[in-house]
C-alpha cells in the first residue's frame, strides 16, 4: 500500500453505560505518523450498527446534553421493533441515522483541522457492547 493512503483501527473501551468516548488525541497521534506533514483527509469510522462519530465540543457539558438529546429522541422503551438485548435497544440500532458512522476530516500540514472547540467523539448508546472498534484512515 502507498503512503498516500494509511488505515489503523482502534479499541476503545466503551464499558456498560451510554458513553461519548473522546477520540480526538488519537487522531492527532495516528496524523503524526501517517500524514507526516501532508495534507489529506482523515476518515473515522465505527463498524458498528450501534454506534456513532461526531464532531462536538467536549468538558463544557455539550458531550452529557447529546446523549441526554439522544435519550430524548430515542426513549430506551418497549416501541422498537428491534428486540433483542437490553430493554430498549433496538433504539440503539436507529443511533447510526442521527450520528452517522463515520467522519470526514481536513488535514493540513498534517495537522486535523478542528474549530477552537472541536472534538472527535466516539458516541455509544449501547449498554451491550463494551468494546469498539474505530479505523482511522489517512489519505494524502
Amino acid at each position: 500500500m502507498s503512503d498516500a493512503f494509511t488505515t489503523r483501527v482502534l479499541s476503545v473501551a466503551t464499558g456498560s453505560t451510554e458513553r461519548i468516548a473522546d477520540l480526538t488525541h488519537d487522531c492527532e497521534a495516528f496524523l503524526r505518523e501517517a500524514a507526516a506533514g501532508r495534507d489529506g483527509l482523515l476518515n473515522i469510522f465505527v463498524p458498528h450498527a450501534t454506534a456513532g462519530i461526531a464532531v462536538i465540543e467536549t468538558g463544557a457539558g455539550s458531550d452529557d446534553d447529546l446523549l441526554a438529546a439522544l435519550r430524548t429522541l430515542l426513549p430506551a422503551d418497549d416501541r422498537w421493533q428491534h428486540r433483542h438485548g437490553s430493554p430498549g435497544h433496538g433504539r440503539d440500532h436507529v443511533l447510526p441515522a442521527l450520528v452517522p458512522p463515520h467522519a470526514t476530516l481536513p488535514v493540513v500540514g498534517g495537522r486535523l483541522e478542528l474549530g477552537t472547540w472541536q472534538s472527535v467523539c466516539l458516541v455509544d448508546t449501547n449498554r451491550d457492547n463494551p468494546d469498539r472498534q474505530v479505523r482511522l484512515s489517512f489519505l494524502g
